[in-house]
């Protein structure tokens, strides 16, 4: 099993577990309320929104990631929902998916 299949089934026990937030809006409510503990964006998510995702992660001071080999698919296909930007509300879960997700590139 190569790091990307880690990084989605880990993925999978987050969602499981209700830790992972899908989507821009409620993963920057949870970055804004100090809940989130590591973001990440697929690599087919707009300029724009990732742009957004960096500010609002660089002012709250939560660790954001690119996943350039990752894409919305692949997030649906993993959890059953489409969705760009994932906030975990977990520091285990958020640690163990930002060093599978270093090892990806």
């Amino acid at each position: 099993m190569n790091c990307r299949e880690k990084w989605l089934n880990l993925l999978t026990i987050c969602r499981k577990a209700g830790k992972l937030v899908m989507g821009f809006d409620p993963a920057k409510e949870e970055i804004l309320a100090g809940r989130a503990a590591g973001v990440f964006v697929t690599g087919d998510a707009s300029p724009r929104t990732k742009k957004e995702v960096r500010f609002f992660c660089t002012r709250e001071n939560v660790p954001v990631q690119e996943l350039d080999s990752v894409s919305m698919e692949d997030i649906a296909n993993a959890v059953g929902r489409k969705a760009g930007v994932l906030a975990i509300c977990d520091k285990g879960f958020a640690k163990r998916l930002i060093e599978l997700s270093e090892d990806m590139d």
